[in-house]
């Protein structure tokens, strides 16, 4: 109302003789606003003025995805694994991004431990999986025992389409015919022999003991580069989650205590971790085909939630569909 009554104070004064600028100085406006307020665009568009976002949130449904993503059940989970989550139990608040952003206003969001920073190294060729059993890649990594400088070696088996283990061992040393075990364990109990195995350039790993064992099932073997731990990067992952999860106890007393709590965190990473890489869903669902009707149903209620939110999805819900196509060291 004050921007109509200052057009029309103006204009009388032109009407009386003045001139359009002095008139609006006298007024404290610049001319420029003048013209626009007078063809009808009375709102502020200026850099940092108050607006009205249609699509922002209300207070009371920022509010309660600030306290569900505190709440017991997903306190330790990230915005992504929250939101699919709550996507499977017919809930849609807000998205991933949105859930960073309320963190970050409460000032939420922390790396719980410190991390290295990645690299960047050209990959070997490449290798692609469509489905389980095509690929694997495996690795050892050791484990902090009380005497310092001894410890215990896990050896740990991937499929990389699902990011399953598929299966793993923990000995006391590292050596070929450890390592030759665990792959005719893992191939005589699951019944399937896979096309490509890729490992590090280690000793264990290229030892004629398991080499000349997986030749003999017409596997192809593919190797990463020396002193690139980014050629194997789905192991190197696991690892990371290993390490850095809040349970891993750091110390183990024995053989037997490493394998008894690895144990117990391989079935809780195949059967209720919901991995980043493979869209939130769980290893073991990816391995055995459930993430299709999990997403579907994920799409079902964002679908939904456009319907009812039309202002909130300018370019209409995303799509959300599993990943079928799984390359490990991409081509560049």
């Amino acid at each position: 109302m004050v921007k109509q009554n200052l057009v029309c104070l103006i204009d009388e004064a032109v009407v009386d003789g003045a001139r359009v600028k002095p008139a609006c100085e006298v007024a404290e406006i610049s001319y420029r606003s003048y013209l626009r307020w007078k063809s009808g665009t009375l709102v502020d568009r200026r850099k940092g003025a108050a607006k009205r976002v249609v699509r922002r949130l209300a207070e009371d449904e920022r509010q309660r995805l600030y306290e569900l993503a505190n709440s017991e059940p997903y306190r330790d989970q990230t915005p992504g694994q929250i939101i699919a989550d709550l996507l499977e139990k017919g809930i849609y608040i807000g998205s991933e991004r949105t859930l960073y952003r309320i963190l970050k206003e409460h000032r939420a969001l922390s790396h719980r431990r410190e991390t290295r920073k990645p690299t960047t190294y050209r990959k070997p060729p490449q290798l692609t999986a469509t489905g389980p059993n095509q690929v694997w890649t495996w690795d050892i990594t050791w484990l902090k025992t009380p005497i310092k400088g001894m410890f215990v070696y896990v050896y740990v088996i991937i499929d990389i389409f699902s990011r399953a283990i598929v299966g793993w061992s923990i000995e006391p040393a590292e050596s070929p015919e450890a390592a030759k075990d665990l792959f005719d364990r893992v191939i005589r109990d699951r019944k399937v022999t896979p096309h490509f195995v890729h490992a590090d350039n280690g000793g264990p790993m290229k030892g004629l003991t398991l080499v000349a064992f997986l030749t003999g099932l017409n596997v192809n073997l593919s190797f990463s580069r020396p002193r690139v731990s980014d050629d194997n990067p789905f192991i190197e992952s696991f690892f990371a989650t290993l390490k850095t999860n809040v349970r891993f106890p750091g110390v183990f007393s024995t053989v037997e205590h490493a394998r008894t709590w690895f144990a117990s965190f391989v079935d809780w990473y195949n059967t209720s971790h919901r991995h980043s890489g493979i869209g939130y869903v769980t290893p073991s669902q990816k391995h055995t085909g459930e993430d299709i009707a999990l997403f579907q149903a994920r799409q079902d209620i964002l679908n939904q939630a456009a319907r009812l939110h039309p202002e909130r999805f300018v370019q209409g819900p995303r799509t959300i569909m599993p990943r079928r196509t799984v390359v490990l060291n991409r081509a560049a």
